[in-house]
């Protein structure tokens, strides 16, 4: 057969977000079994500002590669590439903005799952972009939302969000004035920014609350303050070995010693039962999100087979091929 090629929407339409957030549970179930290998991200940057960005990972069943290219200017393009394991055939290439936004929400979906409180009903949001909307959706569907608060730099942007997201969800999601405002009394808390520098306060953090920190996987960015790293009980990343390459939330947060605390552990080690994620009411728990090459495979694995199904033969939608 031959290499399929997905398009943007191929990748939209094929990969629902409760189906993902599954996918995200399996990833780190065979990376706590050593069924999958993960490979971290590097980074080619020119002298013109423009950066290549490569990770590769294999979760038993495939292997593939994401690649993608950015420059501050002019943006950013998201290509993977999708290899059967036993055979090393090439099988589909896609792109795959959409597969990591999707992806990366699914992430935070199952953490949020595993770590926020059972009755967490309220959200914050600090940013209106293109992941904060797959952020919204995964937060849906692993709780039940009363209410979901927003702030962004962008008084239009962050209106914009909440007026649009309450009509699609059928939900209220309100635009907040400011980012203390949104995130105060919030039993979730979800930052997805391209900030620099922290974008909330450890005082507006109430006790019990969950935060997802998925906007910087740069060692000299962060949103969340040293204050608030210090202040978390249970702090859970992707990956140790990223983390210390890539979370400058912790980077700049943590002491050397701080890298073997207790309270700081892998999701897989959730996942596999070794680590239990809340133990009280009112720990305060972090996921650090950076993202991972294995979780684009598993997902970019189900688009491709979604991609073949008879029905979606019958129907004249099979992607084109190369």
């Amino acid at each position: 057969m031959s290499m399929l090629y997905l398009t943007e929407k191929d990748v939209r339409d094929l990969l629902p977000m409760a189906d993902c957030i599954g996918l995200m549970q399996t990833a780190f179930e065979r990376l706590a079994s050593a069924e999958a290998i993960n490979q971290l991200r590097r980074r080619l940057i020119l002298p013109t500002g423009s950066v290549l960005h490569y990770m590769a990972a294999g979760d038993g069943r495939y292997f593939g590669a994401k690649i993608y290219s950015s420059h501050p200017r002019h943006g950013t393009h998201f290509l993977f590439l999708l290899y059967r394991a036993a055979d090393a055939e090439p099988l589909a290439l896609m792109e795959a903005n959409y597969l990591g936004q999707i992806r990366t929400g699914a992430a935070s979906g199952l953490a949020t799952r595993l770590m926020a409180r059972e009755d967490a009903a309220t959200l914050a949001i600090i940013g209106s972009g293109f992941q904060a909307q797959t952020q919204l959706e995964a937060m849906l569907a692993v709780r039940k939302l009363a209410e979901t608060r927003v702030w962004s730099r962008d008084p239009a942007k962050r209106a914009a969000f909440a007026a649009e997201n309450s009509v699609r969800y059928g939900t209220p999601v309100r635009a907040a004035e400011t980012a203390e405002q949104a995130v105060r009394g919030a039993a979730i808390v979800v930052t997805a920014t391209y900030a620099k520098d922290p974008v909330l306060e450890v005082e507006w953090i109430e006790p019990g609350a969950h935060i997802n920190a998925m906007g910087s996987n740069q060692a000299n960015r962060r949103e969340i303050p040293t204050e608030l790293v210090r202040r978390a009980d249970l702090i859970v990343v992707d990956s140790l070995e990223q983390a210390r390459m890539e979370s400058g939330d912790l980077i700049m947060a943590f002491e050397d010693r701080d890298w073997n605390s207790s309270r700081l552990v892998e999701l897989k080690d959730v996942i596999s039962g070794r680590v239990k994620a809340r133990t009280t009411l009112h720990q305060i728990t972090l996921f650090k999100s950076n993202g991972l090459a294995v979780e684009d495979v598993i997902a970019a694995g189900f688009v491709y087979e979604r991609a073949l199904t008879p029905e979606r033969a019958s129907a004249g939608r099979l992607p084109a091929t190369r």
